[in-house]
């Protein structure tokens, strides 16, 4: 799977809210996303404030370094490759209304067309 591309990016960010409230997940992996949020909010950078667009660049790569380390682990909660199951959500729900419908068997249907060419 690719991994720079900027939706497969942002779907792995929304995927960490999901790795984070699972409790299989090893705390090691938890608290790397955790020193990474508390890297981005800590007043002391690598890449001093003033020079204001370039500072953010420690913080981009930081957090581009923690998504490739932990991809694998995102990928499992990441919901844009799996496919949805939507049984529960309709279940005992009528999907088509006012329609009317009429099941055929196959076979008794070819027999009967037998029959009606023997008859002539």
């Amino acid at each position: 799977m690719q991994f720079f591309g900027l939706r497969v990016i942002i779907k792995r960010i929304k995927a960490i809210r999901f790795m984070m409230k699972d409790k299989s997940v090893p705390k090691r992996k938890k608290a790397l996303i955790i020193a990474g949020i508390i890297y981005l909010f800590l007043p002391v950078d690598l890449i001093p404030p003033v020079l204001f667009p370039i500072a953010w660049v420690d913080d981009l790569i930081l957090w581009l370094w923690i998504l490739w380390h932990l991809r694998e682990e995102l990928d499992k909660y990441w919901l844009g490759g799996k496919e949805v199951d939507l049984s529960k959500k309709y279940r005992g729900k009528t999907v088509i209304d006012d329609v009317e419908y009429e099941v055929r068997d196959k076979d008794k249907d070819k027999d009967k067309d037998k029959n009606k060419d023997k008859k002539e």
